[in-house]
């Protein structure tokens, strides 16, 4: 990694704490208007249809495919749903046409070891037949594949979580600019990072620099994408990590993959 002066290092803090907390807010904008208009979509998108406006319509098929990491793959959750069938039942719910295609999750999946997957044929194909696409990586690039943080015995340095990002940030461009060439009409959701241990003093600190960083990361990167959109989740386990995470203090429970696959289908255009 090349040298870098003190003074760009800052101002690039000083931008990914600026999106950083933007997204965060966003995140509590999503509670808050969850709360007093349960019937409106967000993001600028207008409310899903009732039953009688659907009536008629020719239903769009919002068939989803999941891919990622252990979050994709629904780890923690015990009825094993994660987010990905979460989000099929309740746009189901709101009267969608929709299946899960595929999961192609793997616990400790690497942004470095998504790339090459995306030239699979398999994959491409599940792709090509998904109405929505979500796409959770980035934490194993951050924390280590979570083991440094899910033994809490030691947590990265601040250069150590500096060279993940650059690294691993220049492979979610690339994923997401091959996801949207594969299936350029899918919605294409980017599920944000949390920071697990923000109820932990001692990594407390470290996680929640690094997830905003990441986060204003993605951000950025969904941004440039027609039908990108970031569902953000750090402000639902801010707020209730003991009550959202499974028992490894590292992985959504079932209340917390409800919680995520809400925030995900307040974010997605219902025809």
């Amino acid at each position: 990694m090349k040298k870098t002066s003190g003074a760009w290092r800052t101002a690039v803090l000083v931008s990914a704490s600026i999106l950083g907390t933007l997204l965060l807010l966003s995140g509590f904008v999503y509670a808050v208007r969850d709360v007093l208009y349960p019937a409106s979509s967000l993001a600028g998108l207008p409310a899903a249809p009732d039953a009688a406006e659907r009536a008629g319509r020719e239903t769009v098929s919002l068939d989803v495919t999941a891919l990622g990491d252990s979050l994709a793959k629904g780890t923690g959750d015990d009825t094993g749903s994660g987010f990905a069938r979460r989000v099929v039942d309740l746009l189901t719910k709101q009267g969608a046409k929709s299946k899960l295609v595929n999961n192609l999750g793997i616990n400790g999946l690497t942004t470095k070891e998504l790339l090459p997957m995306l030239e699979e044929p398999g994959v491409q194909y599940a792709l090509k037949q998904a109405g929505v696409i979500l796409l959770s990586i980035g934490a194993n690039d951050l924390f280590d594949d979570g083991q440094q943080l899910e033994t809490r015995t030691e947590i990265p340095t601040e250069k150590e979580l500096e060279k993940a990002i650059e690294g691993a940030s220049t492979n979610l461009v690339k994923i997401v600019k091959r996801l949207h060439e594969i299936n350029p009409e899918a919605q294409l959701v980017y599920i944000g990072l949390y920071n697990p241990f923000s109820d932990m003093e001692q990594l407390k600190e470290a996680g929640d620099d690094a997830v905003a960083r990441w986060n204003a990361v993605a951000m950025e990167a969904m941004a440039s994408l027609k039908g990108g959109r970031v569902a953000p989740t750090a402000d639902l386990f801010t707020l209730r990590a003991p009550s959202y995470l499974s028992g490894d203090h590292f992985h959504p429970n079932g209340t917390g993959y409800q919680a995520i696959a809400e925030r995900i289908v307040q974010g997605i255009a219902i025809p």
